[in-house]
């Protein structure tokens, strides 16, 4: 009887001992692989900093050209707004004066 007992208590602590290995190995992973996305977050955020600035450069100046192109069409040209060029007037002068 002393026997059973000692097999019982023997499988009891094998299998408290196993689920309590495996959550410390789970648990070790875990703080692994957050010390790893901990130390990338910086750069990924750098990164991702980066990006967005170069497409809000991108956007400002689609946005400029759009809004010169259209200031330019509300205008419009030099051509349309010269119209007919004048005529010079020729008067004629005398050249040489009578009399002296």
């Amino acid at each position: 009887m002393e026997q059973a007992v000692t097999a019982a208590l023997l499988l009891v602590g094998l299998a408290i001992g196993a689920g309590v290995g495996a959550s410390y190995a789970r648990a070790k992973r875990g703080w692994k692989d957050y010390k790893t996305a901990r130390n990338i977050v910086p750069g990924a955020r750098r990164t991702a900093w980066l990006a967005i600035r170069a497409v809000i450069t991108k956007l400002g100046v689609i946005a400029l050209l759009l809004v010169g192109a259209a200031a330019y069409a509300a205008v419009g040209s030099d051509h349309e707004r010269a119209g007919p060029t004048p005529t010079p007037t020729v008067t004629p002068t005398p050249s040489h004066r009578g009399g002296r």
